[in-house]
């Protein structure tokens, strides 16, 4: 069978791409102009080929906040093969794991950091960017929708992460939804933070080049004014973040005094953002809109959006499910409940993975008969809006009462004097479970472990309250419980 070129979403995205689709490093100010960036992507995919590559192999990615780790993480996919993204900084340090675990054949990195050898042998290593000649430009390789595109890495926060397999055909149906639920046009610019190895990440990129537009990649958020003057600077009209960027921005920056006419939207998942600091981002920047978004690595990666139009009434849910997929709330039979109860929720459509690389236990347990089971507890309202109420495994039980972590960190987080909260459990000879809380304070706040226990529940046992300067975060901004175990 003939196998279309059609089918190859980096094919796809390089014939949609327009007059507006630069990629800018906004730290260095170079910019990759829209008539380049075709003639770079397909170079990416013949220099991947002639190392001797071939349709289907894997290749490691390691990726930076940068337009070279672009060019090559679709170069890849350009060519036929399978990007694996990964963070730059662990290809020096496990690279030798990660091409076990993957059955790489290859390694992409942007400056040409040595890879360990593996089993006295030595697998190829580009870098940097393709090789500037027009006569290497080659056509996208054929695949069907059904052929892996990449393997993206799960979170990891509470040990080693899995590699899901995403094909053409889930990015494709994905992007295309998103680009319908976030109502964008052609001339839109990404202000992008997060990394390519973060499937919300990778997504901001697909959607933004998909529809024409062009992307600014900024690595300089320990600095946050630096990246609000560069979405002025270059005009952007849409930033992402994780809860934790939202708290900086409220709290360590000057959201407030610096001007950003062009932003249209920003863009929440990762988690939840307490329902007060939404309020607050719509205050600060009253002319861009907020979408709250829910989703996960398995679903390529959107599942919901919250349009910004509903968050008077439905604030704290994260929204409908995108106009491709089904949601389904079901007992522990798997048997649908009745609308407002609460289940685990299920999603099945054409963004959907096929699963996890190499791990048939995994797949069986989470992917049964196009059904993705989250391991999220929610509920549909009467209008299908989403509302969730945690992760099945992130619960305590306090005298025989199961609480939810997230609730009990939303709570915590609004009290006064309280930046930011992670909350663990220890035992208990007398609750069975209890509380460890590891809060970081407001500056100038005082006696924040008092008026935190002042205002728990009555019901909530609170063995230790820990006073801390940061929350240990992992590369996504989500919390690193392993981290805060070990400490």
């Amino acid at each position: 069978m003939t196998l279309p070129a059609e089918g190859n979403f980096a094919g796809r995205l390089v014939k949609r791409l327009g007059p507006f689709s630069h990629l800018i490093d906004a730290a260095t100010g170079n910019t990759i102009n829209p008539s380049d960036l075709p003639r770079l992507i397909s170079c990416s995919a013949a220099s991947f080929l002639s190392a001797g590559l071939r349709k289907g192999d894997r290749v490691l990615i390691g990726c930076a906040l940068s337009p070279p780790s672009s060019i090559a993480y679709l170069g890849a996919m350009y060519a036929g093969l399978v990007s694996v993204p990964v963070e730059d900084r662990t290809i020096a340090a496990s690279g030798d794991m990660l091409v076990r675990e993957t059955n790489a054949k290859a390694v992409w990195t942007e400056k040409g950091q040595p890879l360990k050898r593996l089993d006295d042998e030595f697998i190829p290593h580009l870098h940097g960017y393709p090789p500037d000649a027009a006569s290497q430009m080659i056509p996208p390789a054929p695949c069907a929708e059904n052929d892996l595109a990449v393997l993206w890495a799960t979170s990891g926060s509470t040990g080693a992460p899995r590699f899901v397999m995403i094909s053409h055909g889930n990015l494709t149906a994905n992007t295309e939804a998103i680009i319908r639920s976030q109502h964008l046009a052609n001339d839109e610019r990404a202000m992008l933070i997060l990394p390519l190895n973060y499937c919300f990440g990778a997504s901001v990129l697909h959607t933004h080049l998909y529809q024409g537009g062009g992307v600014v990649f900024d690595r300089r958020f320990m600095f946050p004014d630096k990246v609000l003057r560069a979405i002025d600077k270059y005009g952007c009209t849409t930033f992402a973040g994780v809860p934790t960027v939202y708290n900086i921005l409220l709290r360590r920056s000057n959201l407030r005094s610096i001007a950003m006419p062009s932003l249209r939207r920003f863009l929440q998942a990762g988690g939840a953002l307490v329902p007060q600091h939404i309020r607050e981002m719509q205050a600060a920047v009253p002319t861009a809109k907020f979408y709250v978004m829910y989703g996960q690595t398995e679903a390529a990666p959107r599942i919901s959006t919250l349009e910004p139009e509903r968050l008077d009434d439905k604030l704290g849910s994260v929204g409908r499910p995108l106009d491709n997929l089904v949601v389904r709330v079901v007992d522990e039979d798997e048997r649908d409940v009745p609308t407002g109860e609460v289940g685990e929720i299920l999603v099945k459509g054409p963004s959907i993975s096929s699963g996890y690389f190499n791990d048939p236990e995994a797949n069986h347990r989470v992917f049964r008969g196009g059904w993705l089971r989250t391991g999220d507890l929610g509920r549909l309202d009467e209008d299908g809006y989403i509302w969730i109420h945690g992760r099945k495994s992130a619960f305590l039980k306090i005298r025989g009462v199961r609480i939810s972590f997230a609730e009990v960190e939303a709570t915590v987080s609004t009290m006064p004097g309280v930046y930011e909260c992670a909350a663990t459990a220890t035992s208990h000879e007398e609750a069975g479970e209890a509380l460890v809380l590891w809060v970081v304070p407001e500056q100038g706040a005082q006696n924040i472990e008092e008026q935190v226990r002042c205002n728990l529940p009555v019901h909530w046992t609170c063995a230790s309250i820990k006073i801390i300067s940061e929350i240990p975060k992992n590369s996504r901004g989500k919390i690193s419980l392993s981290s805060l175990r070990e400490e």
